[in-house]
Formats: structure tokens, sequence, C-alpha cells
């Protein structure tokens, strides 16, 4: 089992791992462009028109992860035909969803750039990576669509070289796009949207093609009538009910990190930039333990599919063992690398001195957080997704209600012993440091999102045995 688990992983470790490194060769590349307005602008027109897309494509994760919960469970069940008609039906539905987002593109654009305080400069770099990149959205959500049918199929490497090979074009593509070569000058801010859309396309046919070389047994003997058949109203009701609830987890998910960053934006620069610092640094332990949950995606789905209770059970405990032991790694290395950390993210000594004092959160946080991204790719795999649901809406409203319960108990009992902080105290001398109420309120935004995770993995921990263990 543990052999079966890392072979299911580390591939997909692997390819988070290249994630991050695309978006700072972009923002490299955005620093290296000459001429009006300015690297500062350029940098800033990716980071906005970046968090555009990730508004957009979060709430589209359920292709993915619908696709792999259906997916493991036919393999389990030995049916190849139903793998083949779950494959062309997320495929279609992929498709049809990019149509809608190629239409909307300008109203959600204009709507999403009200959430963010940039310059008109900005703003305008942003629409224009938009508006180019945005005719990917074929490319990217039909990858989603194939990345869990990879993984439903026991395949992550399938699904990690798809990643990899995005990646690496992407990287290469973008430089050489935005900077030229030899005596070309290239298309300069707009090379960079351009490198993405050829990646994703790149991705596409890579995919098509290991369908068509590695997967060809999947299909044979399908029919136009049967490929027909995933589109029928019984066989879509199903799919759209499991992929519904988990778009509606996703839409929660993407307003509680919209929420928290929005909050983050009203306590000044120096609180800003240390709660930006606190989540990413927050979610780099994910890139670790999401490949163990989509392992227990995986093997949940193949088990339950199976009907075999004994190795589900199994199955199950391996790897939260596994996603367990991930957090408490990311303790020790938050503990101890924690400044460090810090001093990585930015040279601003100022920044770093305001944000040290946040490290215990980081701390805390890795083995909740762990234990609920593996319940989710259990739930997944078990195609349970109502519970996943739920627990994400109470997770929100846990966040929402704490972080208004602290601010208006906590901030008002601290204001003035915040204000006396912030006139004379030096940075580090406790919870409420140079900045003082600002400081007092990003601890209790922390504690919000740790309420969030704790949420997550009792509720989830709760009902384990009437909704995972019934299935089989």
């Amino acid at each position: 089992m543990n052999r079966e688990i890392l072979r299911l992983a580390l591939p997909s470790i692997l390819a988070n791992i290249t994630v991050p490194i695309v978006g700072m060769v972009d923002l490299a590349v955005a620093g290296h462009l000459h001429g009006n307005p300015g690297a500062a602008a350029f940098i800033g027109g990716i980071t906005v028109g970046s968090m555009i897309f990730d508004l957009l494509y979060w709430n589209f994760g359920f292709l993915r992860t619908g696709t792999g919960g259906l997916t493991a469970q036919a393999y389990g069940r030995g049916d190849l035909h139903d793998a083949a008609k779950i494959l062309v039906r997320g495929v279609g539905i992929a498709l049809i969803l990019s149509l809608i987002v190629l239409l909307i593109q300008w109203p959600f654009s204009a709507l999403t750039l009200k959430l963010v305080d940039s310059s008109q400069q900005v703003r305008d770099l942003a629409l224009r990576y938009f508006f180019v990149r945005v005719w990917a959205a074929p490319a990217t959500l039909s990858l989603m669509t194939f990345r869990g049918w990879f993984i439903g199929m026991q395949d992550s490497v399938g699904s990690m070289t798809i990643d990899l090979i995005v990646n690496i074009v992407n990287i290469l593509a973008s430089v050489l796009l935005s900077l030229g070569v030899g005596a070309w000058q290239g298309l300069g801010f707009d090379g960079v949207a351009v490198g993405t859309l050829v990646a994703q396309y790149t991705g596409l046919l890579f995919a098509c093609a290991k369908v068509a070389v590695s997967y060809r047994h999947v299909f044979r003997g399908v029919r136009q009538e049967d490929l027909r058949e995933a589109f029928r109203r019984s066989e879509l009701r199903s799919f759209v009910r499991f992929s519904g609830d988990l778009f509606l987890r996703s839409v929660a998910l993407t307003t509680l990190y919209v929420c928290y960053t929005v909050i983050s934006t009203g306590f000044g620069d120096l609180m800003t930039a240390s709660a930006a610092i606190m989540m990413k640094l927050l979610l780099f332990y994910s890139f670790f333990t999401d490949g163990f949950a989509y392992a227990g995606e995986a093997l949940t789905g193949k088990y339950i599919g199976r009907r075999d209770g004994e190795m589900l059970r199994k199955a199950v405990r391996y790897t939260l063992i596994w996603s367990m032991s991930i957090g408490v790694l990311f303790m020790g290395v938050y503990w101890v690398l924690g400044v460090p950390m810090l001093k990585m993210m930015t040279s601003d000594t100022t920044v770093v001195d305001a944000a040290r004092q946040f490290i215990p959160w980081l701390v805390l946080m890795p083995p909740l957080g762990c234990l609920a991204f593996a319940w989710d790719g259990i739930y997944t795999g078990a195609t349970r997704a109502r519970p996943i649901r739920d627990a994400m809406i109470l997770a929100l409203i846990a966040f929402l209600a704490l972080w208004f319960i602290g601010k208006r108990l906590l901030l008002g009992a601290a204001a003035d012993t915040a204000a006396g902080a912030a006139a004379g105290t030096a940075v580090g001398s406790g919870v409420l440091s140079v900045t003082g109420a600002d400081a007092l309120a990003i601890h209790i935004l922390l504690a919000a999102y740790f309420a969030h995770l704790l949420i997550r993995s009792v509720y989830l921990s709760l009902r384990y045995k009437k909704d995972i263990l019934s299935g089989a």
C-alpha cells in the first residue's frame, strides 16, 4: 500500500513543484521588458491578470475532481467502457464551459478588476494579458478533465507529464516570444500571454495523443452510439449533481481566499504584504500533501468500485498517515526556517520584521491543512461531493464569523493600546507590534483561516464511516 500511494503521489508532487516556477519566470520576464510603462507596471499587469484567471478557473476545478472520482470507480469495477464515456462527457462539458467563458470574458474581467486597487496602467496591461490568454480556455478546461481521468485510471505519471510539458513549454515560449531571439525583438508584454496560450494547446495535443496511443484499448469497441449515451439526460443528471456540489464547494473556497485578500488590504501596506506572504508560505505545503490527496482519490475510488471494504480502509488509513506526516514535517520546517523563508520572499527588512510575528500560525496550520486536503481527495474518490460542499460552506461561515466577532471584540478593546504601540513600540515586541491594531487584525484573520481548516477536518472526519465506508 505504501508503494502504491507513493507511485501515485510522487509524480503529482513533482508536477506541483513546477507550478510556482512558471509564475516566477513570467514575473521575471515582465521585469526585464523595456519601454513604457516600465517593469513595475508590467509585473503588476501579469499579477492582476493571473489573479483574474485564478478566480475564474478555480470554480471549474470540479472538471478534474469529478472526472477523477468517477473514473477511479469505473476502473475499480473493470468497466473500461464507462471510463471512456466519462472522458468524452468530461471533455464535452469542458468545451461547452469554455465557450461560456469566452462569451462572458468582457463583463467578468470588468467586474473582477473592481476588486483590485491598482493604477490605470496596471489595469490596462492586465486586460491585455487576459484577452489574449482567455483564448486558451478550451485547452485549459479540457486539460482539467484529462488530468482527472489519468489519475482515476491510476496513471499519475500521465497527469504529471501533462503538467511538465505545459510548464516547460510555457517557460520557453514566454521567454522567446516576449524577449525575442536573434534579430527578432519579440512581442514584448503580449508574448507572456501568447506563451501560455501555446503551452496549453501543446498540453492538450499531448493528452489526446497519449489517450490515442496508451489507452486505445479503453476505446476499442466503443461506437458513436455509446459515446452519445454519455450525454443522455440520465447520464448527465448524476454527473451534474455530483459536479454541482463540487462547483459550490469551489465557489465557497474561492470566496474565502478573496475575502482573506480583501480584508488584509484594509490594514496598511505593511500588513497587506505580511498577510500575502503568510498565505504563500501556508500554501507551500499543499504542493506536497496534494499528491497524497490525489493518491487517496484514486485508491478510494478504485476500492469502492471493487467493493473491497478492507482495502478501502487500509488505503484511507495510509493516505491519512502520509498526509499527516507531511503536516508534521512542515511544522518543523516553518519553526526552523520560518524567518529565512520570509527573507526569501522579500528583501525588505521592515516587511520581514513585521511578518515574523505571524510565524506561529505557520507552525500550527499544516497538520489541519493536510488532514482537510486528504479528506477532500478521499471523499472525491468516493464521489461523495455533498459532505465536501457542506464542510466548505460551514468553514466559510466559521471564517467570516470569527473574523467579524474578533474584529468587533478584540480590535475595539485593543484600539488604545494599538495606537500607542504604533506610535512608539519597536517591531517584534509582541502581538501589538509597530502596527498595533493592524497587526492584531492580521492575527485575527489568520485565526479565522485556522478555524476554517479545523471545521473542514473535524466535519469530514466525523462523517467518514457514514459517507465513505458505506460505499463499499
